[in-house]
């Protein structure tokens, strides 16, 4: 009897490591399959609303900067091309300009997942695979630990193996973006700029200016994120790079 309360335990254990392993692959599965499509979404932290113009005012001077660790990624022709297919004229003369478009491509690149995502990825680490397998068989008493042991540390393996080889990736891009638009003749703007400027640890020096401008002045920020299992930066540039210009182009 005392054997075969023995197997039976080896048994229960083994289904248990089993079950463990094909829930993890269950789990890894489910990811691969919800997330084998690519999606982009792209964003506007704040909308702008332009004055309309008539069609000889359609005139806009656009200066695009990319200050990321990415200088390949360049949007300058494709904005002032999508911008023109709207029926507005690229000036080269901001003085000429009915609207002054300058965006700076702040940063490109792998981003970490949301915390519930994160929190998904550390359920059923290889720790506690071995470590299920190794408290069953010191409650049993049984003299089969090491194999138990060892079945739970292939299953903990096992399961490292397919978390490496199924990512949930995400690449981001964040773009500023300020939009001046030339008032009506008549019409002036009145800007207050502060600037703090540290000198050291000891002080600093607060500047001020204050001057009156023919323009008015817009900003927001635009963040476009592409998210695929196993996503690589080469498939996410060309989608992140079409969604930025498209929500660029799309204040005009």
């Amino acid at each position: 009897m005392k054997r075969f309360a023995r197997v039976a335990v080896v048994i229960a254990a083994l289904a248990a490591i089993g079950s463990t392993g094909l829930l993890s692959g269950c789990a890894a599965t489910q990811l691969a399959i919800s997330k084998s499509d690519l999606d982009v979404q792209t964003k506007m932290s704040d909308t702008i609303f332009l004055e309309p113009v008539a069609d000889s005012k359609k005139t806009v001077y656009v200066q695009v900067r990319n200050t990321s660790d990415k200088p390949d990624f360049d949007i300058a022709q494709d904005v002032n091309a999508a911008i023109a297919a709207k029926g507005y004229r690229i000036v080269t003369d901001p003085d000429k300009a009915q609207f002054i478009l300058q965006a700076n491509i702040l940063q490109v690149g792998k981003v970490a997942p949301s915390a519930a995502q994160e929190s998904f990825g550390t359920y059923g680490s290889a720790l506690g695979g071995a470590v299920l397998g190794a408290g069953i068989s010191a409650a049993a008493g049984t003299t089969h630990a090491g194999p138990i042991i060892a079945a739970g540390l292939i299953g903990g393996i096992v399961e490292t193996v397919a978390n490496a080889a199924v990512k949930d990736v995400y690449y981001s891009a964040v773009t500023d973006v300020q939009l001046k638009e030339r008032t009506r003749v008549g019409v002036k703007s009145h800007e207050d700029s502060i600037h703090a400027l540290k000198q050291g640890r000891s002080g600093g020096t607060i500047v001020t200016t204050s001057e009156d401008s023919d323009f008015r002045t817009y900003q927001t920020r635009i963040r476009s994120v592409a998210n695929k299992v196993n996503l690589q930066f080469a498939e996410a540039v060309p989608p992140l790079r079409s969604g930025l210009v498209r929500v660029i182009a799309g204040v005009f």
